[in-house]
């Protein structure tokens, strides 16, 4: 991509993106006043970044982008991301066309919430994270599949499955403001809001400070290289 073209789809994603002129190193709950947008330089570098990781469709009928395995190792790699449910998860709430690839415009916008969102915006991610059918609910089910898959078994527990059943009805006692049983967004965000730490109940999908920081250290260069 040529300086002109890099240039203008830079300034076009500005404008869509939520963030500008942030700073780094600010505390990750930060009130929304004093967090400013992804700027337009920064922008370029994810852009960049981007292209070097050379997307390429596998077909020619496929859209270009980076598909599931691709993206999956860079959760992996980059960020320390080891659950493959919430990975996959986390790709799927990038991929917002559902069309099984991350563009560059969803490249650009995933990471301005995943790595500088407001709270706001880091819950409304989690929660689409965590809703696996897509239903507005996190429901006991869900809850049980994504804390077994990210819950260390104990050899000797007879039956773990038990503990993890308690666990969601603990969580569910704890964040289940009108009690039917299930978690709404508005169940979920009063937790959050009354405890911060409830943020990723159901298993870690954004980055902790360290990998945050050592991807914007690398990422926004003149010449960014995963």
């Amino acid at each position: 991509m040529n300086r002109k073209k890099l240039q203008k789809l830079a300034e076009s994603l500005c404008k869509t993106a939520k963030h500008c002129e942030w700073k780094t190193g600010l505390p990750f709950f930060t009130p929304t006043s004093l967090i400013a947008t992804v700027n337009k330089f920064e922008v370029e570098c994810l852009i960049k970044l981007f292209n070097n990781l050379g997307v390429e469709p596998s077909d020619r009928h496929a859209a270009v982008g980076l598909d599931r395995n691709s993206f999956r190792n860079i959760l992996h790699v980059t960020f320390g991301m080891t659950d493959d449910m919430i990975m996959d998860r986390v790709f799927r709430a990038f991929d917002k066309d559902n069309d099984s690839c991350v563009s560059v415009t969803e490249w650009v916008e995933g990471l301005s919430i995943f790595l500088r969102g407001t709270l706001e915006e880091k819950m409304k991610y989690c929660f689409e994270v965590y809703d696996m059918n897509s239903d507005g609910y996190i429901s006991r089910e869900e809850m049980f599949h994504m804390l077994k898959n990210s819950l260390l078994k104990q050899p000797s527990e007879e039956d773990p499955d038990e503990g993890i059943k308690d666990l969601v009805e603990i969580t569910l006692k704890k964040m289940d403001y009108d009690h039917d049983g299930k978690l709404s967004y508005v169940d979920f965000e009063n937790a959050v809001r009354d405890e911060n730490l409830l943020l990723e109940a159901f298993g870690p999908c954004l980055p902790d400070m360290k990998c945050r920081m050592a991807f914007e250290s690398q990422a926004f260069q003149d010449s960014p290289d995963l």
